[in-house]
């Protein structure tokens, strides 16, 4: 096993620690994590974008608005499960 203080700074290496002593089923579950994170967050930006515009020009935004709320709470439940999924945390009782 080779020391991580040792391992050079990659820019772009996915995740952090734990992703990296991570098996390999468990990256694959929290690389589709991030990537739904991904696809949400791009629904995110669009309808902040439209809420924005709405509000500029005087128009109702309301739904639009509780569309962005719901999109960022599902952002915020997904990143959980990803957190928890990384850190193998299970529901199981321990017997």
């Amino acid at each position: 096993m080779t020391d991580e203080r040792s391992r050079p700074w990659d820019p772009f290496a996915v995740g952090g620690e734990a992703y990296r002593r991570s098996s390999g089923p468990r990256k694959a579950v929290v690389e589709q994590f991030e990537l739904f994170v991904g696809i949400l967050g791009f629904w995110a930006v669009l309808l902040l974008v439209v809420t924005v515009w709405l509000e500029v020009t005087g128009q109702p935004a309301l739904w639009w608005a509780l569309g962005l709320a719901a999109v960022l709470v599902a952002i915020a439940g997904v990143w959980a499960l990803r957190r928890k999924v990384l850190r193998g945390h299970t529901h199981d009782a321990e017997t």
